[in-house]
């Protein structure tokens, strides 16, 4: 038996199915629990006795929506997800679940898995929920249904048909979570993985994130095809190869320049507050592909290397010239954002400064890792000049303050 595991036959259940579990297709579904406003679950995770009798009632709620499911497996992962969590690419938490499941027990299959934790911690590290996350709204725990091949499309059918419509726990499911978790629900119902993706859908079109997810649900759904979208501000994403790739915001603003979008009749403030703007863009897209466990990478451009660490990503423009002096790390500042940008540049004996590289700290925390990076390739101190604002050069693009020459 697979540690946190109960497996069992619910009374009116058939006998135990006599097929290769490897062999039934997974039909995945989640519990989602909406707790009163204020309200938080008080653990992660349920023991593997609370599981077990969870794992009770949803067959039978289950079984009452769709008569088919007594002819499947039931597997149930006894956790509290985030949907950003369980939406990544692969599906590892399902992928997880459906892997044990079908590994106990050997020989004929009972109808009931549950997993549980001991301790707190569930028996594999992807059915670990994360504290991060813990916070959400809605708190989903994973099942799946493990059909015989012929039954799959059918019961995969009833399920989008049911769920959608009639997906509200039973009471006695209801109530026993209520009393457990102590805590007050709004709502506790079912819904299929499609329905979950369909509600993240709506929830990022909602904040104007249209884009973002259509680059998460090729990541998802078709991971093999390549897709490009446009964000909101105008930013360029591409998805290709399990990672998506961003235009930097100073190809952003050399795009703008060639579209006549930032005119040379626009100030330095107007186009300083549009790129703050696409910064601002840039850390959302980046937090929530961090989220999902999607890579983001900067598109390169001709003559340049990109580099992504943790919590920022960089721009390398040119090596430092050997006749000049040491190169210095410029921050550029912005309303409500801080230090959104890095700008390593190099000073000639004529006062004008020569950009060699830009950085971008998605993360507060990560800007000292950006430093040192910054510091080790072009053999400077790694100590930032604070620039207050964004300072932009005579073509427009980020650029440092003319040097005082005596």
């Amino acid at each position: 038996m697979a540690p946190g595991c109960y497996h069992f036959r619910l009374a009116g259940y058939p006998e135990p199915l006599s097929v290769d579990t490897q062999s039934l297709h997974a039909l995945p579904v989640v519990l989602a629990l909406e707790p009163v406003s204020g309200q938080a679950l008080p653990q992660l995770s349920l023991s593997r006795d609370e599981a077990a009798v969870l794992a009770e009632h949803i067959a039978r709620d289950l079984q009452a929506l769709i008569p088919q499911v007594v002819e499947t497996r039931l597997a149930l992962a006894g956790a509290w997800f985030d949907q950003v969590e369980l939406l990544r690419p692969g599906f590892p938490v399902w992928a997880t679940l459906e892997e044990l499941a079908r590994r106990v027990p050997r020989g004929q299959t009972d109808h009931v898995v549950a997993f549980g934790s001991h301790q707190g911690q569930m028996p594999a590290p992807a059915l670990q929920p994360s504290t991060e996350f813990s916070d959400g709204p809605m708190r989903l725990l994973p099942l799946s249904l493990l059909a015989p091949v012929e039954l799959a499309t059918e019961l995969s059918e009833q399920l989008e048909l049911q769920l959608v419509g009639r997906g509200e726990a039973g009471a006695l499911t209801a109530d026993w979570l209520m009393r457990t978790l102590g805590v007050r629900l709004e709502h506790v119902r079912y819904l299929s993985r499609n329905d979950l993706l369909a509600l993240t859908c709506v929830q990022y079109e909602h904040v104007n994130l249209a884009a973002l997810w259509s680059l998460l649900e090729t990541a998802l759904l078709t991971p093999q095809r390549d897709e490009s979208v446009v964000s909101a501000r105008g930013l360029t994403l591409h998805y290709a190869h399990g990672a998506a790739r961003v235009q930097s915001p100073t190809q952003w603003l050399d795009a703008q320049q060639s579209l006549h979008a930032l005119s040379e009749t626009d100030d330095d403030g107007g186009r300083r507050h549009a790129l703050a703007g696409i910064l601002f863009e840039l850390r959302q897209y980046a937090s929530l592909l961090e989220a999902h466990r999607l890579p983001l990478q900067l598109q390169a451009a001709a003559g340049q290397t990109v580099h992504a660490g943790p919590g920022y990503l960089a721009e390398v423009l040119a090596a430092a010239a050997p006749e000049g002096g040491p190169p210095s790390l410029f921050a550029h500042e912005a309303p409500g954002l801080g230090i959104v940008a890095v700008t390593v540049a190099q000073y000639g004996a004529d006062g004008h400064a020569s950009a060699l590289a830009h950085g971008y700290p998605l993360q507060a925390q990560a800007l000292p890792g950006l430093l040192d990076m910054f510091a080790e390739r072009y053999g400077t101190r790694p100590e930032l000049q604070v620039l207050g604002r964004i300072v932009l050069d005579h073509h427009g693009g980020l650029g440092v303050p003319v040097a005082t020459l005596h």
